[in-house]
């Protein structure tokens, strides 16, 4: 071999091993980034795993709050529900602050402070933010076992000619949802502008059409009915000690006059029981406190004993304690003057709202007797919107459970996956996290907006 072929040769075996060198620098790019994936997606699935046990956490906590209440304790007021720390995370139990949606409300939601919509008439219904007469008419044929026969709705014929094609149920509604499947709903008399249903204005809900969801941008959230109706408040008809009510309008009243007996005074007796034989029948206990002339202290005793008829209202009390001001409007016969009445005896510090008592000193008898029926003072379910995030900010769940604290222990009706309508509360939270700071800083668990 010459010196020219020697020198090629070796060039050759050079070319050779530096690609041979590339396509090994090539491999270890390759399993390295591969590994890089991987340890990014175990460490994701690790995040999604703790952001899911922190909110399982989070519902056994507030279950623990639910669990021996009489109806009514203000169930988990006295926990600060804002960036609870827990175990590798954090989660928030986040509620609509219904006077201001520029800020975020946090707590235990109760269902009886809403409009149920198995129970309300169409008159009350009427009166919701965003409620339309025909979708009113709607859920009253929707919830009834048979049509009514002046109903122009009563039949299958509008269902039946959708796509996909479904009968009307003649059966309460199980979830609020449900009523999309019923004439005349939409996302937005539903939801409104709030998408995400965050009780927040966020940016994308106030800038028209630039981005979805559309708005008309003006620096206002529309809520639609959502935060006001409910389908699972009820309430047994019996004492907080599980026994029997006296039925007021029963014509056997040997156990009214017994209990009449240990309140009224012997002076009073006769002519408070002569006022309840002919005051007969009684719409509700108010009523039956204002034909009784009972006194207020008087009432406050009775009160927790008697019910009017032996099938009393059971499903659909409103909770005046808890209701907000859109929904005591709904009540039959009240005016804003009384609403705002309302409102402002319970917040009274020297009122005592453990019975039905204040609503009779701040309205006139005949309005006090007329939302009687469909009021009281106590609550037996309960929602809770569940935001759970990582340590690390990776991931995060949405959940929102509806809980039934009739028995012991409390039992959940329900646990809705509400994680795909993205992360709820202030980006900043999200940021802090990823970048190691933990939410001590009162700035960080808030922030001023709630975009994605």
């Amino acid at each position: 071999m010459n010196k020219s072929q020697k020198t090629r040769h070796q060039g050759s075996i050079l070319i050779v091993t530096i690609w041979i060198c590339l396509f090994l620098a090539g491999l270890v790019l390759v399993a390295a980034r591969s590994a890089r994936v991987q340890a990014m997606a175990t460490a994701n699935r690790l995040a999604g795993a703790q952001a899911e046990w922190i909110a399982r956490g989070a519902l056994a906590l507030v279950l623990s709050q639910i669990d021996g209440t009489d109806g009514r304790r203000r169930v988990g007021e006295e926990i600060n529900w804002e960036a609870v720390p827990s175990g590798p995370g954090y989660f928030w139990l986040l509620k609509p602050d219904l006077e201001d949606e520029h800020q975020y409300a946090f707590g235990v939601m109760d269902e009886a402070a809403k409009i149920n919509l198995n129970a309300a008439d169409e008159d009350m219904m009427l009166k919701l933010p965003g409620m339309t007469e025909e979708l009113a008419a709607a859920i009253i044929d929707w919830r009834s076992s048979q049509p009514a026969a002046s109903s122009q709705l009563a039949g299958d014929e509008y269902y039946l000619l959708l796509k996909p094609p479904y009968y009307c149920k003649r059966a309460p509604l199980e979830t609020v949802e449900e009523l999309l499947l019923l004439k005349g709903a939409s996302l937005f008399i539903l939801f409104g502008e709030d998408i995400n249903r965050n009780g927040f204005l966020d940016l994308t809900e106030n800038n028209g059409e630039e981005a979805p969801p559309s708005d008309n941008a003006d620096n206002h959230l529309d809520r639609g009915l959502y935060p006001f109706v409910t389908v699972v408040s009820s309430q047994a008809n019996v004492t907080l000690s599980q026994e029997h009510l006296i039925d007021v309008n029963s014509t056997d009243t040997t156990e009214l006059v017994s209990l009449l007996q240990s309140v009224v005074s012997s002076e009073r007796l006769f002519s408070v029981l002569e006022r309840v034989r002919r005051g007969r029948p009684f719409r509700s206990t108010l009523d039956f406190f204002f034909r009784a002339g009972l006194s207020v202290e008087e009432f406050k005793k009775v009160e927790p004993r008697i019910t009017v008829g032996r099938r009393a209202r059971q499903v659909g009390l409103v909770n005046l304690v808890t209701a907000c001001r859109q929904v005591i409007a709904c009540l039959p016969g009240l005016e804003e003057a009384d609403v705002e009445a309302l409102i402002n005896k319970r917040q009274a510090p020297d009122t005592d709202l453990t019975s039905l008592a204040w609503v009779a000193e701040t309205l006139p008898g005949e309005k006090a007797a007329a939302i009687g029926e469909w009021v009281t003072t106590r609550s037996f379910q309960f929602s809770a919107d569940i935001v759970a995030v990582s340590s690390d900010g990776r991931a995060f769940k949405r959940y929102r459970a509806i809980i039934d604290g009739r028995s012991r222990p409390p039992r959940v009706l329900s646990f809705q996956d509400l994680t795909g309508l993205g992360w709820p509360l202030s980006r900043e939270i999200l940021t802090a996290l990823r970048s190691g700071k933990t939410l001590l800083q009162p700035e960080l668990t808030t922030g001023t907006g709630g975009n994605r």
